[in-house]
């Protein structure tokens, strides 16, 4: 399941897998807000961290993400490097940046957001309103969605 989640008024788009009940983050997204910059600008930044954490023999994070498809902004399908929780948090160790402690925290929230949902499955439902609001949708769209 593709979907986007919010942090800090930023999209990070992710896959969530039934099977394994885990989430999939796109490292580059996370990157973008870790350095303030623009997507082709993180797309680099992570390409030299990748290098840079093979080199010191730090590849762990490197080798634990997955390419999976997912929808870019020009509405292609294209293949991107994607990391659960896990991952994500020793990525997130290796950029400095003032935004790592509260991505931290987000990732932790999310992780315990979905274990709220999987025992009340009327919270998923509460939680993608909430998003669809921030994301600029209106009243009539969210309702004609959700029923």
């Amino acid at each position: 399941m593709e979907g986007l989640k919010i942090f800090e008024g930023k999209k990070i788009r992710h896959i969530y897998d039934k099977e394994k009940e885990t989430y999939y983050f796109s490292v580059v997204d996370v990157i973008a807000i870790l350095i303030e910059k623009d997507y082709q600008s993180a797309r680099k930044y992570w390409k030299g961290l990748k290098g840079r954490l093979i080199n010191e023999g730090a590849s762990e994070p490197v080798t634990k993400c997955y390419r999976l498809k997912l929808q870019a902004e020009d509405g292609k399908m294209r293949l991107t490097d994607m990391a659960d929780v896990e991952t994500m948090l020793r990525i997130v160790q290796s950029v400095p940046s003032k935004k790592a402690e509260p991505i931290k925290q987000w990732l932790a929230k999310v992780g315990y957001e979905r274990m709220q949902e999987i025992a009340d499955p009327s919270q998923s439902l509460d939680r993608a309103r909430e998003n669809w609001q921030k994301l600029g949708r209106s009243d009539k769209w969210i309702q004609r969605i959700a029923s």
